[in-house]
């Protein structure tokens, strides 16, 4: 199998190349909570990088984010962004509608479990999208960070701004 040229993609293909990694992400996030998980269409697309934060939400909204590169013949950058409510569902497995704040600090245990999570979810999504291109990537040790949309985004739009205005 050849490989795929990222830059000869077409939207129709992005989307594709998008849904497969969900999918499996969704597939791994299920089997580790062992609770069924239902997933909506990704949309998938290249936005400019002023664009991002309203597409994700108000940019000053505290979120959980867990970040990885990955090298290999495709040098980039994944993140894994959740708001803190849904952070603290995970980790505390219960419901956060019984009286849970979305500002509530986390313990350590609960950020190191928050951090593995997305370890694992990113990593699902980047072996099928490697898979499915025939590209080798290779991914870093995650990093995660609990700031602002804005703040959070701000790292990969510095580290990409120098090849393109789009992520």
């Amino acid at each position: 199998m050849s490989k795929i040229d990222l830059n000869q993609l077409n939207d129709i293909q992005y989307e594709e190349i998008g849904n497969i990694g969900a999918g499996n992400a969704t597939t791994a996030l299920s089997k580790m909570l062992n609770q069924k998980m239902d997933m909506s269409v990704p949309k998938v697309e290249l936005v400019p990088f002023n664009e991002i934060s309203d597409i994700m939400g108000d940019e000053d909204q505290t979120v959980v984010g867990i970040m990885l590169g990955f090298e290999g013949d495709v040098y980039g950058m994944m993140m894994f962004l959740f708001d803190t409510k849904s952070a603290h569902h995970l980790v505390m497995m219960q419901d956060t509608e019984s009286g849970i704040e979305a500002d509530t600090q986390f313990n350590d245990m609960e950020m190191s479990a928050l951090n593995e999570i997305g370890n694992i979810v990113s990593g699902s999504y980047l072996t099928a999208i490697s898979k499915l291109t025939n590209l080798k990537m290779v991914s870093t040790v995650p990093e995660m960070t609990i700031d602002m949309i804005g703040a959070l985004l701000s790292v990969p739009a510095s580290e990409f701004g120098k090849y393109g205005d789009k992520l």
